[in-house]
């Protein structure tokens, strides 16, 4: 799984992994921390909230078009300094008045702007990485280790801020409200670590930084494509875009309405064995146990088979001194639930690869279209479970808590989430590095983080329902999944044509 990809993979991953922990750990408690600091209602936390992800995903647009002409790097450092001024700004605690609303507005608008530079053109470095042809059959495979790198970060970012806030609380005095302030350090935090990274590894990819500065007269020439196979390509480009607005709308309510219910609606007590899916560390045991089990399987050395059964055997020691260790009883926090999503990422990225191996191998990988469109699916069936299971639940008392659902529900929604993630997101982004047109490249990935843009400001429509039966909300975002699902069926004999 992890053998014959570009050096230069690592490095960059790990770089976006830096940059995504802090992100994470900002998002985490960001859609809280507008009602507790400011004592926003439910539709104007989700307007700014969602505006926010608007522009982070809309502004890579931009960056896109920046990189296309002064350079994908240089975008990329520009970008990591531009987001650290937006987290200083947020870090620093300015009450609730007219300046600190004034001053997180600006906080955001850095970050975005910052993101806007950083995201896209990173990826598109990682996907021109592939240009070589030794490494081209490896593009899907190298994106989603790539995307299962910067959900290391996601991982853990909701345990950072959670714990950061309780220091604050605990052991410096201060009030719930002040502590979020000390969750946006660690991202200031983070993207030091990011930049620092970055500019280590960038020996691993020298041939991507040279990609825009080689002018020599000797130079093999860009093949360009005819005017018609531009349009044909960016036009399919486009219909897939259209989908990939409804999927974020339904995926991102991680942060919105799902961690409204966790707050709201979920049990805030876990006991037993259940307990110990929200303690971070068995998370990581577990992911040792899957890589763990697939290296001494895939292995053909003695020696590569011992090192994997000595993952696997940490990870069972880990596991067993945290369960003869466990409490009575854990408090669960509303933002402890996000930690879920990336951490299935991280665990089956390598089910994916291997499945998807395995079907390519026998000529019968789906291409990329396909699935995209199965996604959507999966995404429909992770919303069906969330209505089933909230029939005859009383509606939202927002920000008072109403129920104590089993956190094993939402636990369950972010598992088949994940798989429509996996299924959609990185494949998606290998797709727009794969056919768009090389002088549009940056553009058109640009073009994906608006359709994720787009997909971010329709968050708020069910965060504007939150004071409706569940089973609406929740119904909305299931038939609107399966509607994007039978649109892209229906146009992919013309998506498999280019693809």
């Amino acid at each position: 799984m992890f053998e014959g990809q570009p050096k230069g993979l690592w490095s960059l991953a790990l770089a976006n992994t830096g940059e995504r922990f802090g992100y994470y750990t900002m998002l985490a408690v960001f859609a809280l921390f507008l009602g507790e600091n400011f004592g926003f209602e439910a539709g104007v936390a989700s307007e700014i909230y969602t505006w926010f992800l608007t522009l982070v995903y809309f502004l890579p647009l931009f960056g896109g078009m920046a990189a296309d002409k002064w350079g994908y790097s240089r975008m990329v450092v520009i970008g990591i300094f531009i987001m650290f001024a937006g987290y200083f700004l947020l870090a620093i605690p300015l009450g609730s008045g007219t300046i600190a609303v004034i001053a997180m507005g600006a906080a955001l608008l850095l970050v975005s702007m910052g993101t806007g530079m950083f995201k896209g053109n990173l990826q598109v470095m990682v996907g021109n990485l592939y240009n070589d042809p030794k490494y081209a059959d490896k593009r899907d495979a190298g994106f989603s280790l790539f995307y299962m790198l910067i959900n290391v970060g996601a991982l853990f970012a909701p345990t950072a801020a959670i714990k950061s806030m309780e220091w604050a609380q605990n052991s410096l005095g201060y009030s719930k409200a002040d502590s979020y302030h000390f969750a946006f350090a660690v991202a200031c935090i983070s993207v030091i670590a990011s930049i620092c990274i970055y500019n280590l590894g960038k020996s691993t990819f020298a041939q991507v930084l040279a990609v825009k500065k080689e002018k020599k007269a000797d130079a093999k020439p860009v093949e360009e494509m005819s005017p018609a196979e531009t349009r044909e390509r960016i036009v399919c480009l486009l219909l897939v875009f259209a989908v990939v607005i409804f999927f974020w709308m339904a995926f991102h309510q991680n942060g919105l309405t799902l961690t409204w219910f966790a707050d709201e609606f979920t049990a805030t007590k876990s006991s037993g064995i259940e307990s110990m899916q929200f303690d971070v560390t068995n998370l990581v045991a577990c992911i040792f146990l899957v890589y763990g089990l697939f290296g001494v399987f895939q292995s053909t050395t003695s020696k590569a088979k011992g090192i994997y059964a000595a993952v696997i055997a940490a990870g069972v020691a880990i596991l067993g001194y945290n369960y003869a260790n466990l409490a009575p009883e854990v408090s669960l926090s509303a933002p402890i639930f996000q930690q879920f999503n990336a951490c299935f990422v991280v665990m089956l990225t390598p089910v994916s690869i291997a499945l998807f191996g395995w079907l390519a191998k026998k000529g019968k990988e789906p291409k990329a279209p396909v699935k995209i469109g199965l996604g959507m699916l999966v995404a429909a069936a992770a919303y069906l479970l969330m209505t089933v299971s909230c029939i005859g639940l009383p509606a939202s008392d927002h920000p008072n808590h109403v129920a104590d659902v089993t956190p094993n529900l939402l636990v369950s929604t972010y598992l088949v989430l994940t798989f429509a993630e996996l299924l959609l997101s990185p494949i998606g982004i290998s797709l727009v590095t794969k056919v768009a047109p090389p002088k549009y490249q940056g553009m058109m990935m640009g073009a994906w983080f608006v359709a994720t843009a787009l997909g971010n400001k329709l968050v708020s429509i069910p965060g504007h329902m939150w004071d409706m039966d569940l089973t609406i909300v929740w119904g909305t975002l299931m038939c609107i999944c399966v509607v994007a699902a039978l649109f892209i069926f229906a146009i992919i004999k013309k998506l498999n044509k280019v693809c």
